[in-house]
């Protein structure tokens, strides 16, 4: 069964780092290379929490689907910017709610799409296709999101840890409304990403990945930016915040050890833009301002 596009050997350089590969090595995968490791050890020189942040984000990943197909009836993921497999991959958390969940992954890394392929072989209700995340038309209109996505019922769009690869440029909030344009109401967009308050780690860790991957990299960017990226959505409890607060399965989850920088975040229901531009929240525990607005403040550091 093919499950997208032949990725062309000649575009594989396993000697320029790859963020999937990095991150894949953050997650003690064994998909990555040398250039891959040194670049990642000298990403922890600069920001040492980086690997607790992998895996917290790996885990809000897993909650986040899991709680949209079990609470919210999703059945339908399309997953940008995927990355390499790994444990508890979101057609397996979905699946595990109904096997009649259908995902689409996205990513432009031929080894993604070559893992991908391998991985997902049997499975009839997943695809993996090679495409750049910005490139919404050719997403939508390829054959096998045509055939899993039905437009006509909810889908969860998710952009997880992966819109600081999208340069100021090339505007990664119209990215997002572009693909939510796609998808009716009561679907819902998924959006988290590396942030830091403190301008020099933005700057350094932006200056460094660019340079490491070969401008494959976007920006380390701050909480309000995130905000934007959610704009006329409902935001759901706990609103955006650091991942690993959000909707922990115990107060034993692991938290965010240090607040050099996060993955910041949260899920928005597509409900049509609101008057001012400004995103919904959906009222009871755990709602208050967005970061910006007034009356917001910074949660307090989690203790060590």
């Amino acid at each position: 069964m093919d499950h997208g596009d032949s990725p062309p050997a000649d575009t594989i350089d396993v000697t320029v780092p790859s963020v999937a590969r990095m991150y894949d090595f953050l997650m003690d995968g064994k998909d990555n290379y040398p250039a891959d490791r040194a670049a990642t050890e000298e990403l922890l020189k600069q920001v040492p929490s980086t690997k607790v942040l992998a895996l917290n984000n790996r885990d809000f990943l897993r909650r986040v689907v899991r709680r949209l197909a079990e609470d919210h009836g999703i059945r339908q993921f399309i997953d940008h910017g995927s990355g390499l497999p790994t444990q508890d991959n979101v057609h397996e958390v979905a699946q595990r709610v109904d096997p009649g969940c259908r995902v689409v992954y996205i990513d432009n890394d031929p080894i993604v799409l070559a893992h991908g392929r391998a991985l997902l072989e049997q499975n009839e209700n997943t695809a993996v296709i090679r495409a750049d995340m910005r490139d919404t038309e050719r997403i939508w209109s390829h054959p096998e999101v045509r055939r899993l996505i039905n437009t006509d019922q909810p889908v969860a769009v998710l952009f997880v840890s992966v819109l600081h690869c999208v340069p100021d440029r090339d505007d990664p909030a119209e990215v997002v409304r572009r693909a939510a344009a796609r998808v009716p109401p009561g679907s819902f967009l998924v959006v988290c990403q590396l942030v830091s308050e403190d301008e020099g780690i933005r700057r350094g860790v932006t200056e460094f990945m660019d340079r490491s991957t070969g401008g494959k990299w976007g920006e380390v960017r701050r909480e309000r930016d995130v905000a934007a990226f959610l704009d006329g959505t409902e935001i759901l409890e706990p609103g955006l915040v650091e991942v690993s607060t959000w909707r922990p399965d115990s107060d034993l989850a692991p938290k965010q050890p240090s607040r050099e920088w996060i993955e910041f975040g949260g899920v928005g229901r597509i409900v049509g833009r609101p008057a001012g531009g400004r995103p919904h929240r959906v009222t009871g525990s755990g709602s208050g301002p967005l970061p910006g607005s007034p009356g917001w403040r910074r949660e307090s550091p989690p203790a060590r």
